[in-house]
Protein backbone atom coordinates (compact mmCIF):
# COMPACT_ATOMS: atom_id res chain seq x y z
CA UNK A 1 0.00 0.00 0.00
CA UNK A 2 1.81 3.58 -0.75
CA UNK A 3 0.65 6.90 -0.65
CA UNK A 4 -0.02 8.66 -4.33
CA UNK A 5 0.21 12.14 -4.43
CA UNK A 6 -0.08 15.03 -7.13
CA UNK A 7 0.63 18.65 -6.55
CA UNK A 8 -0.12 21.33 -9.07
CA UNK A 9 1.70 24.69 -8.85
CA UNK A 10 0.98 27.74 -10.48
CA UNK A 11 2.38 31.36 -9.94
CA UNK A 12 -0.61 32.29 -7.86
CA UNK A 13 -1.49 28.52 -5.99
CA UNK A 14 -0.47 25.04 -5.40
CA UNK A 15 -2.84 22.04 -4.48
CA UNK A 16 -2.11 18.57 -3.31
CA UNK A 17 -4.08 15.82 -3.77
CA UNK A 18 -3.04 12.14 -2.27
CA UNK A 19 -4.69 8.79 -1.84
CA UNK A 20 -4.03 5.58 -0.37
CA UNK A 21 -3.97 2.81 -3.21
CA UNK A 22 -2.61 -1.13 -3.23
CA UNK A 23 -1.12 -1.08 -5.91
CA UNK A 24 -0.31 1.87 -8.29
CA UNK A 25 -1.96 0.91 -11.57
CA UNK A 26 -5.30 0.95 -9.88
CA UNK A 27 -5.02 4.79 -9.19
CA UNK A 28 -7.57 7.27 -10.89
CA UNK A 29 -3.76 9.23 -11.29
CA UNK A 30 -2.75 6.10 -13.31
CA UNK A 31 -5.54 5.15 -15.70
CA UNK A 32 -5.44 2.15 -17.76
CA UNK A 33 -5.48 3.51 -21.78
CA UNK A 34 -2.36 5.29 -20.88
CA UNK A 35 -1.52 8.89 -22.66
CA UNK A 36 2.29 7.78 -22.03
CA UNK A 37 4.47 6.25 -19.82
CA UNK A 38 7.73 5.84 -18.16
CA UNK A 39 9.76 2.67 -17.40
CA UNK A 40 12.83 2.95 -15.46
CA UNK A 41 16.14 1.86 -16.85
CA UNK A 42 16.89 -1.51 -16.00
CA UNK A 43 20.77 -0.65 -15.30
CA UNK A 44 19.90 2.15 -13.40
CA UNK A 45 17.91 -0.40 -10.38
CA UNK A 46 21.23 -1.89 -10.68
CA UNK A 47 23.66 0.73 -10.19
CA UNK A 48 22.18 2.38 -7.65
CA UNK A 49 21.33 -0.87 -5.88
CA UNK A 50 17.22 -0.43 -5.29
CA UNK A 51 15.69 -2.55 -2.60
CA UNK A 52 14.24 -4.46 -5.17
CA UNK A 53 15.89 -6.42 -7.86
CA UNK A 54 12.32 -6.68 -10.21
CA UNK A 55 11.79 -4.47 -12.55
CA UNK A 56 10.49 -1.09 -11.32
CA UNK A 57 7.09 -0.85 -12.25
CA UNK A 58 5.78 1.35 -15.29
CA UNK A 59 4.45 4.50 -13.81
CA UNK A 60 1.39 6.04 -16.42
CA UNK A 61 1.21 9.74 -16.34
CA UNK A 62 -2.30 11.67 -16.04
CA UNK A 63 -3.20 13.41 -19.27
CA UNK A 64 -1.93 16.88 -19.54
CA UNK A 65 -2.55 19.80 -22.56
CA UNK A 66 0.66 20.08 -23.79
CA UNK A 67 4.82 18.87 -23.97
CA UNK A 68 6.54 18.93 -20.73
CA UNK A 69 9.95 17.94 -19.72
CA UNK A 70 10.09 15.95 -16.17
CA UNK A 71 12.77 14.29 -14.04
CA UNK A 72 11.67 11.66 -11.81
CA UNK A 73 13.47 10.97 -8.39
CA UNK A 74 13.53 7.71 -7.54
CA UNK A 75 14.27 6.91 -3.20
CA UNK A 76 14.60 3.70 -1.89
CA UNK A 77 16.12 3.31 1.53
CA UNK A 78 17.20 6.89 1.50
CA UNK A 79 18.65 6.65 -2.04
CA UNK A 80 17.90 9.40 -4.54
CA UNK A 81 18.95 9.13 -8.42
CA UNK A 82 17.50 11.43 -11.09
CA UNK A 83 16.83 10.20 -13.79
CA UNK A 84 17.03 11.25 -17.35
CA UNK A 85 14.07 13.62 -18.99
CA UNK A 86 11.27 12.38 -20.80
CA UNK A 87 8.39 13.88 -22.44
CA UNK A 88 4.91 12.36 -22.46
CA UNK A 89 2.13 14.55 -24.24
CA UNK A 90 -0.61 15.58 -22.56
CA UNK A 91 -4.40 16.64 -22.98
CA UNK A 92 -6.24 17.72 -19.96
CA UNK A 93 -7.53 20.68 -20.76
CA UNK A 94 -7.36 22.47 -17.22
CA UNK A 95 -3.67 21.56 -16.24
CA UNK A 96 -0.72 23.51 -18.49
CA UNK A 97 2.87 23.35 -18.22
CA UNK A 98 6.17 23.90 -20.28
CA UNK A 99 8.14 22.07 -17.46
CA UNK A 100 7.66 20.21 -14.69
CA UNK A 101 9.26 17.57 -12.04
CA UNK A 102 7.71 14.13 -11.37
CA UNK A 103 9.22 12.95 -7.64
CA UNK A 104 8.56 9.25 -6.99
CA UNK A 105 9.42 7.93 -3.45
CA UNK A 106 8.83 3.78 -2.56
CA UNK A 107 10.43 0.75 -1.78
CA UNK A 108 9.74 -2.30 -4.07
CA UNK A 109 6.40 -1.63 -5.89
CA UNK A 110 5.37 0.55 -3.94
CA UNK A 111 5.68 3.90 -5.02
CA UNK A 112 4.55 7.79 -4.36
CA UNK A 113 4.91 10.31 -7.16
CA UNK A 114 4.56 14.10 -6.92
CA UNK A 115 4.18 16.18 -9.90
CA UNK A 116 5.14 19.95 -9.48
CA UNK A 117 4.74 22.12 -12.34
CA UNK A 118 7.07 24.73 -12.64
CA UNK A 119 5.43 27.26 -15.01
CA UNK A 120 2.42 28.00 -16.51
CA UNK A 121 1.21 29.34 -19.81
CA UNK A 122 1.26 32.76 -21.17
CA UNK A 123 -2.25 33.62 -19.64
CA UNK A 124 -1.23 32.94 -16.21
CA UNK A 125 2.27 34.71 -16.98
CA UNK A 126 0.69 37.51 -17.55
CA UNK A 127 -1.87 37.53 -15.03
CA UNK A 128 0.80 37.18 -12.71
CA UNK A 129 3.47 39.39 -13.72
CA UNK A 130 1.66 42.29 -12.77
CA UNK A 131 1.87 42.02 -9.04
CA UNK A 132 5.74 40.60 -9.74
CA UNK A 133 6.49 44.30 -11.13
CA UNK A 134 4.25 45.93 -8.67
CA UNK A 135 6.07 44.46 -5.63
CA UNK A 136 9.78 44.57 -7.40
CA UNK A 137 8.46 48.52 -7.37
CA UNK A 138 7.53 48.84 -4.26
CA UNK A 139 10.16 46.95 -2.58
CA UNK A 140 12.74 48.83 -4.39
CA UNK A 141 10.93 52.13 -3.41
CA UNK A 142 11.05 51.08 0.49
CA UNK A 143 14.96 50.91 -0.06
CA UNK A 144 15.43 53.99 -1.99
CA UNK A 145 12.56 56.73 0.48
CA UNK A 146 15.35 57.51 2.91
CA UNK A 147 18.26 58.13 1.00
CA UNK A 148 15.41 60.21 -1.31
CA UNK A 149 14.09 61.99 2.01
CA UNK A 150 17.76 62.83 3.28
CA UNK A 151 19.32 64.32 0.05
CA UNK A 152 16.30 66.69 -0.34
CA UNK A 153 16.14 67.29 3.62
CA UNK A 154 19.62 68.76 3.09
CA UNK A 155 18.12 71.07 0.46
CA UNK A 156 15.82 72.25 2.72
CA UNK A 157 17.89 72.91 5.73
CA UNK A 158 20.81 74.42 3.74
CA UNK A 159 18.78 77.90 4.03
CA UNK A 160 17.51 77.55 7.69
CA UNK A 161 20.90 76.36 9.36
CA UNK A 162 22.18 80.31 9.75
CA UNK A 163 18.75 80.80 11.35
CA UNK A 164 18.24 78.24 14.30
CA UNK A 165 22.01 77.44 14.69
CA UNK A 166 23.51 73.91 14.07
CA UNK A 167 22.83 72.14 17.27
CA UNK A 168 18.85 73.04 17.60
CA UNK A 169 18.79 72.23 14.00
CA UNK A 170 20.14 68.83 14.77
CA UNK A 171 17.87 68.29 18.02
CA UNK A 172 15.12 69.49 16.11
CA UNK A 173 15.75 66.61 13.48
CA UNK A 174 15.65 64.30 16.09
CA UNK A 175 12.92 64.88 18.73
CA UNK A 176 9.83 65.84 17.13
CA UNK A 177 10.54 62.88 14.51
CA UNK A 178 11.19 60.85 17.48
CA UNK A 179 7.74 61.23 19.52
CA UNK A 180 6.34 60.76 15.90
CA UNK A 181 7.71 57.29 15.45
CA UNK A 182 6.82 56.47 19.08
CA UNK A 183 3.35 57.63 18.54
CA UNK A 184 2.76 55.51 15.23
CA UNK A 185 4.92 52.60 16.51
CA UNK A 186 2.05 52.71 19.55
CA UNK A 187 -0.53 52.96 16.95
CA UNK A 188 0.41 49.94 15.39
CA UNK A 189 0.17 48.23 18.63
CA UNK A 190 3.86 47.53 18.71
CA UNK A 191 5.24 46.75 22.18
CA UNK A 192 7.63 49.53 24.28
CA UNK A 193 11.00 48.26 25.14
CA UNK A 194 11.39 46.77 28.29
CA UNK A 195 13.69 45.18 30.52
CA UNK A 196 17.88 46.04 30.86
CA UNK A 197 18.99 44.90 27.87
CA UNK A 198 16.19 46.87 25.67
CA UNK A 199 16.93 50.06 27.43
CA UNK A 200 20.33 49.86 27.36
CA UNK A 201 21.22 49.13 24.05
CA UNK A 202 18.78 51.82 22.87
CA UNK A 203 20.67 54.06 25.03
CA UNK A 204 24.04 53.48 23.91
CA UNK A 205 22.49 53.31 20.05
CA UNK A 206 21.37 56.94 20.87
CA UNK A 207 24.50 58.56 21.81
CA UNK A 208 26.21 57.09 18.88
CA UNK A 209 23.62 56.94 15.89
CA UNK A 210 21.58 60.33 17.02
CA UNK A 211 23.40 62.20 19.21
CA UNK A 212 27.48 61.76 17.66
CA UNK A 213 26.25 61.55 14.35
CA UNK A 214 23.89 64.37 14.23
CA UNK A 215 26.29 66.38 16.42
CA UNK A 216 28.96 66.01 13.98
CA UNK A 217 27.42 66.66 11.22
CA UNK A 218 26.43 69.84 12.66
CA UNK A 219 30.04 70.54 13.47
CA UNK A 220 30.78 69.88 10.27
CA UNK A 221 28.13 71.27 8.39
CA UNK A 222 29.10 74.40 10.05
CA UNK A 223 32.42 74.54 8.89
CA UNK A 224 32.86 72.62 5.19
CA UNK A 225 31.06 72.69 2.06
CA UNK A 226 27.83 70.85 1.51
CA UNK A 227 29.57 69.21 -1.54
CA UNK A 228 32.78 67.56 0.12
CA UNK A 229 30.74 66.83 3.37
CA UNK A 230 28.14 65.23 1.48
CA UNK A 231 31.21 62.89 0.14
CA UNK A 232 32.39 61.85 3.77
CA UNK A 233 29.57 60.94 4.81
CA UNK A 234 28.54 58.90 2.12
CA UNK A 235 31.35 57.37 2.40
CA UNK A 236 30.39 54.57 5.39
CA UNK A 237 29.28 52.13 3.78
CA UNK A 238 33.02 51.12 3.25
CA UNK A 239 32.77 50.74 7.00
CA UNK A 240 29.52 49.40 7.04
CA UNK A 241 31.46 46.74 4.82
CA UNK A 242 33.98 45.65 6.72
CA UNK A 243 31.97 45.90 9.71
CA UNK A 244 29.42 44.04 8.51
CA UNK A 245 32.41 41.13 6.94
CA UNK A 246 33.96 40.93 10.17
CA UNK A 247 31.00 40.65 12.59
CA UNK A 248 28.14 38.58 10.10
CA UNK A 249 30.11 37.56 7.84
CA UNK A 250 29.38 39.32 4.61
CA UNK A 251 30.80 39.63 1.98
CA UNK A 252 29.96 41.38 -1.67
CA UNK A 253 33.87 39.62 -3.42
CA UNK A 254 35.97 41.86 -5.35
CA UNK A 255 33.26 43.43 -7.69
CA UNK A 256 31.38 45.04 -5.21
CA UNK A 257 34.41 46.35 -3.00
CA UNK A 258 35.08 47.88 -6.36
CA UNK A 259 32.28 49.34 -6.55
CA UNK A 260 32.30 50.74 -3.83
CA UNK A 261 35.50 52.50 -4.17
CA UNK A 262 34.58 53.45 -7.51
CA UNK A 263 31.14 55.19 -5.80
CA UNK A 264 33.17 57.15 -3.87
CA UNK A 265 35.04 58.32 -7.18
CA UNK A 266 31.53 58.66 -8.78
CA UNK A 267 30.55 61.34 -5.76
CA UNK A 268 33.60 63.15 -5.53
CA UNK A 269 32.93 63.86 -9.82
CA UNK A 270 29.38 64.73 -8.96
CA UNK A 271 30.47 67.10 -5.91
CA UNK A 272 33.85 68.55 -7.28
CA UNK A 273 32.77 71.32 -9.51
CA UNK A 274 30.93 72.91 -6.20
CA UNK A 275 33.73 72.66 -4.00
CA UNK A 276 36.31 75.59 -5.01
CA UNK A 277 38.63 74.44 -2.81
CA UNK A 278 41.74 76.76 -1.54
CA UNK A 279 44.48 76.20 0.82
CA UNK A 280 42.78 77.98 3.39
CA UNK A 281 39.85 76.08 2.99
CA UNK A 282 41.05 72.62 3.01
CA UNK A 283 42.07 72.48 7.12
CA UNK A 284 41.38 69.32 8.63
CA UNK A 285 39.87 71.10 12.16
CA UNK A 286 38.86 74.51 9.88
CA UNK A 287 37.05 73.24 7.05
CA UNK A 288 35.16 70.69 9.35
CA UNK A 289 36.21 67.39 7.28
CA UNK A 290 37.31 65.44 10.06
CA UNK A 291 33.71 66.06 12.17
CA UNK A 292 31.99 64.75 8.79
CA UNK A 293 34.75 61.23 8.43
CA UNK A 294 33.62 61.07 12.54
CA UNK A 295 29.82 61.36 11.53
CA UNK A 296 30.56 58.87 8.91
CA UNK A 297 31.59 56.58 11.40
CA UNK A 298 29.07 57.10 13.49
CA UNK A 299 26.48 56.57 10.50
CA UNK A 300 28.35 53.24 9.70
CA UNK A 301 28.39 51.97 13.65
CA UNK A 302 24.71 52.93 14.10
CA UNK A 303 23.71 50.60 11.03
CA UNK A 304 25.26 47.57 12.49
CA UNK A 305 24.11 48.29 16.05
CA UNK A 306 20.55 48.08 14.95
CA UNK A 307 20.71 44.11 14.42
CA UNK A 308 21.55 44.15 18.08
CA UNK A 309 19.24 46.47 18.92
CA UNK A 310 16.31 44.83 17.61
CA UNK A 311 17.01 41.44 19.79
CA UNK A 312 15.58 43.48 22.63
CA UNK A 313 13.27 45.82 21.50
CA UNK A 314 10.99 46.72 18.33
CA UNK A 315 13.17 47.49 15.67
CA UNK A 316 10.42 51.10 15.04
CA UNK A 317 9.93 51.55 18.71
CA UNK A 318 13.67 51.47 19.20
CA UNK A 319 14.28 54.18 16.46
CA UNK A 320 11.57 56.44 17.65
CA UNK A 321 13.00 56.32 21.51
CA UNK A 322 16.68 56.50 20.13
CA UNK A 323 16.28 60.11 18.40
CA UNK A 324 13.83 61.24 21.52
CA UNK A 325 17.21 60.16 23.93
CA UNK A 326 19.99 61.11 21.52
CA UNK A 327 18.38 64.64 21.35
CA UNK A 328 18.33 65.65 24.47
CA UNK A 329 21.99 65.81 24.91
CA UNK A 330 22.33 68.35 21.43
CA UNK A 331 19.58 70.49 23.14
CA UNK A 332 21.82 70.97 26.23
CA UNK A 333 24.64 71.91 23.68
CA UNK A 334 22.57 74.29 21.44
CA UNK A 335 21.85 76.06 24.92
CA UNK A 336 25.73 76.25 26.09
CA UNK A 337 26.25 76.76 22.47
CA UNK A 338 23.99 80.18 22.52
CA UNK A 339 22.57 78.73 19.17
CA UNK A 340 20.07 81.42 17.24
CA UNK A 341 16.96 79.42 17.85
CA UNK A 342 17.57 79.44 21.56
CA UNK A 343 18.54 83.43 22.16
CA UNK A 344 15.43 84.67 20.19
CA UNK A 345 15.67 83.64 16.45
CA UNK A 346 12.68 81.34 16.23
CA UNK A 347 10.32 84.87 15.85
CA UNK A 348 12.39 85.96 12.51
CA UNK A 349 11.38 82.53 10.99
CA UNK A 350 9.03 82.78 7.61
CA UNK A 351 6.30 80.73 6.49
CA UNK A 352 8.93 79.16 4.43
CA UNK A 353 11.65 78.10 6.84
CA UNK A 354 9.06 76.71 9.24
CA UNK A 355 7.82 74.39 6.78
CA UNK A 356 11.74 73.59 5.37
CA UNK A 357 11.87 72.70 9.64
CA UNK A 358 8.74 70.84 9.57
CA UNK A 359 10.44 68.41 5.92
CA UNK A 360 13.84 68.13 7.97
CA UNK A 361 11.98 66.57 10.93
CA UNK A 362 9.09 64.66 9.73
CA UNK A 363 10.43 63.25 6.19
CA UNK A 364 14.10 63.51 6.79
CA UNK A 365 13.80 61.69 10.04
CA UNK A 366 11.02 60.34 11.13
CA UNK A 367 10.13 58.17 7.83
CA UNK A 368 13.44 58.10 6.97
CA UNK A 369 15.17 56.60 9.84
CA UNK A 370 12.58 54.27 10.66
CA UNK A 371 12.61 53.08 7.01
CA UNK A 372 16.12 52.56 6.83
CA UNK A 373 16.37 50.70 10.12
CA UNK A 374 13.47 48.22 9.25
CA UNK A 375 15.11 47.70 6.37
CA UNK A 376 18.46 47.62 8.05
CA UNK A 377 16.99 44.02 9.87
CA UNK A 378 15.59 42.34 7.13
CA UNK A 379 18.49 42.24 4.42
CA UNK A 380 22.07 42.58 3.63
CA UNK A 381 23.76 45.69 5.74
CA UNK A 382 26.29 46.24 2.58
CA UNK A 383 23.59 46.27 -0.17
CA UNK A 384 21.25 48.85 2.24
CA UNK A 385 24.34 50.98 2.96
CA UNK A 386 25.49 51.20 -0.54
CA UNK A 387 22.81 53.08 -1.48
CA UNK A 388 23.50 55.89 0.50
CA UNK A 389 25.34 57.03 -2.72
CA UNK A 390 21.62 57.66 -3.73
CA UNK A 391 21.91 60.72 -1.12
CA UNK A 392 23.94 63.52 -2.77
CA UNK A 393 22.38 62.25 -6.14
CA UNK A 394 18.65 63.56 -5.13
CA UNK A 395 20.53 66.47 -3.02
CA UNK A 396 22.35 68.02 -6.47
CA UNK A 397 19.08 67.15 -8.56
CA UNK A 398 16.88 68.67 -6.30
CA UNK A 399 19.19 71.83 -5.65
CA UNK A 400 19.35 72.83 -8.75
CA UNK A 401 15.80 72.58 -9.30
CA UNK A 402 14.90 74.73 -6.11
CA UNK A 403 18.32 76.99 -5.42
CA UNK A 404 19.13 77.18 -9.12
CA UNK A 405 22.28 75.22 -8.36
CA UNK A 406 24.07 73.79 -11.92
CA UNK A 407 25.08 70.89 -13.28
CA UNK A 408 28.72 70.20 -15.10
CA UNK A 409 29.53 67.81 -17.89
CA UNK A 410 31.57 66.17 -14.81
CA UNK A 411 28.91 66.03 -12.53
CA UNK A 412 26.92 63.76 -14.70
CA UNK A 413 29.35 61.83 -15.39
CA UNK A 414 29.61 61.36 -11.71
CA UNK A 415 26.06 60.75 -11.60
CA UNK A 416 26.69 57.77 -14.03
CA UNK A 417 29.92 56.21 -12.22
CA UNK A 418 27.61 55.97 -8.65
CA UNK A 419 25.08 53.97 -9.98
CA UNK A 420 27.08 52.08 -11.82
CA UNK A 421 29.05 51.45 -8.35
CA UNK A 422 25.68 50.72 -6.65
CA UNK A 423 24.94 47.83 -9.38
CA UNK A 424 28.54 46.10 -8.82
CA UNK A 425 27.50 46.67 -5.13
CA UNK A 426 24.36 44.74 -5.42
CA UNK A 427 25.83 42.39 -8.03
CA UNK A 428 26.47 39.64 -5.95
CA UNK A 429 23.35 39.05 -3.88
CA UNK A 430 21.24 39.56 -7.54
CA UNK A 431 22.98 36.85 -8.51
CA UNK A 432 22.77 34.47 -5.40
Amino acid sequence: MAYTCFTVSRPSSSSTSCHVIPNPSNSPYFPAPATSSLRLPRHVSKRNALSSSKQPPSLSLPPLTTTINTRITVLSKFNYKKLNSFIPRATESDVRAESSEVECVGTGIDVECVVTTSSSSSADKAQGAAPSLVGLLMEWGLLVSPFFFWGTAMVAMKEVLPKTGPFFMASFRLIPAGLLLVAFAALRGRELPSGLNAWLSITLFALVDAACFQGFLAQGLERTSAGLGSVIIDSQPLTVAVLAALLFGESIGFVGATGLLLGVIGLLLLELPALALDESSFSLWGSGEWWMLLAAQSMAIGTVMVRWVSKYSDPIMATGWHMVIGGLPLVAISVLNHDPAVSGGLAELTASDISALLYTSIFGSAVSYGVYFYNATRGSLTKLSSLTFLTPVFASVFGFLYLGETFAPIQLTGAFVTLLAIYMVNYKTGVE
